[in-house]
């Protein structure tokens, strides 16, 4: 029986920087509850974000924010992970050497998002596209920041910048993950979706083989590992469909409702 149901967002319920979710899968989360089954949202944004996104059934949703460094249901946090300050001075000064090939540094906080770049087109893409409670400042190591995870964002896609260059080279000392083609975020080495998903297992309980879950890119490839069933969309890179038990249809063919809906029914 499934007893959790976790989702990733963009790439999956809908395309990159996508401000919605399917309005189905709204009425859906409601009768997931009244059916035993609880229902995570995971996802690289900003928990004010993905709130915004459910925000007529967000005392219904976990809500894995920031890659899974921030786990939170009914404003209670489940989890938070820090990185390490040193860490974190050295990653900001590799990635500020990129910004002359238009590249954004960005830090998370469980708070906001900080960006050291007053660039009016960025600005609207975090505020009025993702949601985010963004600040600019001048440099955010000056401010002391409790950082839970950095990012680099290029337009264009980051492409092999990250899959060749910064992946290998940081992850022995930090998780570095692509999170969709346009994001490669950086966490503590201890967090990522699946160790999100583990913290929310061991505190309710329920047993991997009773969750499912659904996503697209890489970043969701560790939550696979912590379900019984997991589905990638047809629109997901090979390695995703390759390490998931199903490949379903994409956001256009409202592959993940089709299944929730699947779903309801067997649980009658």
């Amino acid at each position: 029986m499934v007893k959790l149901v976790i989702t990733d967002i963009d790439g999956t319920l809908g395309p990159d920087g996508t401000s919605s979710v399917p309005e189905r899968l709204v009425e859906l989360i409601p009768i997931l509850k009244k059916k035993g089954i609880l229902f995570a949202a995971a996802s690289g944004r900003q928990l004010k974000s993905l709130k915004n996104l459910f925000k007529d059934v967000a005392d219904d949703v976990i809500f894995i924010a920031e890659n899974g460094a921030y786990v939170v249901c009914r404003d209670t946090t489940m989890s938070v992970s820090q990185m390490d300050t040193e860490v974190v001075k050295e990653l900001t000064a590799d990635l500020r050497s990129y910004e002359n090939e238009g590249a954004y540094l960005t830090a998370s906080t469980p708070e906001a998002l900080y960006v050291e770049k007053n660039d009016p087109a960025f600005l609207d893409f975090l505020i009025n596209g993702y949601k985010n409670n963004t600040i600019v400042t001048e440099d955010v190591l000056a401010l002391d920041l409790p950082i839970i995870k950095m990012s680099l964002y290029k337009e264009n896609g980051i492409g092999k910048l990250g899959s060749d260059v910064l992946i290998p080279k940081w992850k022995k000392r930090i998780k570095a993950v692509m999170a969709g083609s346009m994001w490669l975020d950086f966490m503590d080495l201890t967090v990522d979706k699946g160790f999100a998903v583990a913290k929310i297992q061991e505190i309710t309980g329920i047993r991997p083989e009773e969750c499912i879950c659904f996503g697209d890119n890489e970043n969701d490839c560790s939550m696979f590992k912590r379900v019984g069933i997991s589905y990638a969309v047809d629109n997901a890179l090979p390695v995703v469909k390759k390490m998931a038990s199903n490949v379903i249809g994409g956001y256009k063919k409202n592959g993940v409702i089709k299944v929730l809906e699947d779903l309801v029914k067997e649980e009658v």
